[in-house]
């Protein structure tokens, strides 16, 4: 049975991947998730498979070389997928430190303390290991507003937020590794993603749950900056694709062909949520584009991202399979579904995080 660490696994795209592997391989392996469950991990996302025998969930930070170290001692781990990370840009802006701690740090760690699991006395590497580095497009900077323009494999890195250059910090080291000890790793480089489990202080939850209780909905700007959507379940097929058989040492853009301005999702999301809900749905009133609230650009705000995925499906047949219509429906319902869900997450600190973020 292949065994899985999974970092950041209480996280959004983390558990969306944790369960997508569980649906396809049921039996077949065995997930050690470690998370030390900031804000943004939560057990309860993965509530439905925390009985099984072949889960495992050790609260840990990556940056604990000792805790690490334990859990390589103490399990012979195939895979390392690495999604642990602070992710928020916003937030990197006021607190820089703690993104260059978790995802610098914390993924030297990670690579350090897998190497000494992983490496044989000659200097090889024990057959069918593999890391898998989970990163962003943001590393690549911002595109110029021409539809010819993307993001590829090839593209210089150019980081513009404290977030992404603390996460084109950790893709280097990743990159490094590969290079120079041939440890067995790939890196993947996604755009936005979107659907159940995402914490709302990013875009399409934060709208969805404002819009359902009549609360203004922030843009920054002009709301014209551009992102690239991905599905993330569409994004969990990918990384396991890359890791049963991505080429070692190559980078991987993983994009959802699906541009669109902000504000386009913004009204996409309005008008869906009047579409999904009832008539006789008290919500349903007071959606409107009236509640859209222009607010002052976030610093150094990249213009537009747009990643090409040509690579991961000419090498692995992988390609974008849930366009955003189909999803920001499938993601709709969910959050219908688990309103106690979005009560727990959004109570406490995260008031007072999105009062001063958006004042």
């Amino acid at each position: 049975m292949r065994t899985y660490l999974v970092t950041g696994g209480a996280g959004f795209i983390g558990s969306n991947y944790i369960h997508y592997m569980f649906n396809k391989y049921n039996n077949d392996i065995r997930i050690i998730n470690v998370d030390v469950l900031t804000y943004a991990g939560n057990l309860e996302n993965l509530k439905d498979i925390e009985n099984r025998d072949n889960y495992t969930f050790i609260k840990a930070d990556i940056t604990d070389k000792d805790a690490i170290e334990k859990i390589f001692a103490e399990n012979d781990i195939d895979r390392v997928v690495h999604f642990a990370a602070e992710s928020h840009v916003d937030r990197s802006i006021k607190n820089p430190e703690v993104f260059v701690n978790t995802n610098v740090l914390g993924t030297a760690v990670m690579l350090n303390c897998a190497k000494a699991a992983w490496e044989l006395e000659d200097g090889t590497f024990k057959p069918d290991k593999k890391f898998l580095h989970v990163s962003t497009d943001e590393v690549y900077g911002s595109l110029p507003d021409d539809p010819n323009a993307y993001f590829y494999e090839t593209s210089p890195i150019d980081p513009h937020s404290p977030y992404s250059a603390s996460k084109a910090s950790s893709d280097m080291l990743v990159k490094a590794y590969m290079d120079t000890y041939k440890f067995p790793a790939n890196i993947t480089n996604c755009s936005n993603n979107y659907g159940p489990y995402q914490f709302p202080e990013k875009l399409i939850p934060l709208i969805i749950n404002n819009a359902l209780q009549g609360k203004k909905l922030p843009v920054y700007g002009d709301g014209k900056n551009v992102r690239d959507w991905l599905y993330v379940m569409d994004h969990a097929k990918a990384i396991d694709m890359v890791q049963e058989k991505g080429k070692l040492f190559e980078r991987y853009n993983v994009g959802g062909h699906n541009e669109k301005q902000n504000i386009e999702i913004i009204e996409i999301i309005l008008d869906t949520l009047c579409e999904m809900l009832p008539d006789e749905d008290p919500r349903k009133a007071h959606i409107n584009k009236e509640l859209i609230t222009y607010v002052t650009d976030r610093k150094g705000h990249d213009r537009r991202y747009a990643i090409a995925p040509d690579k991961i499906k000419a090498d692995l047949g992988w390609e974008p399979e849930t366009m955003f219509k189909e999803g920001i429906k499938l993601t709709i319902k969910w959050f219908f579904e688990n309103e106690e869900w979005m009560k727990n997450v959004t109570s406490g600190d995260y008031q007072k995080y999105y009062a001063e973020m958006y004042k």
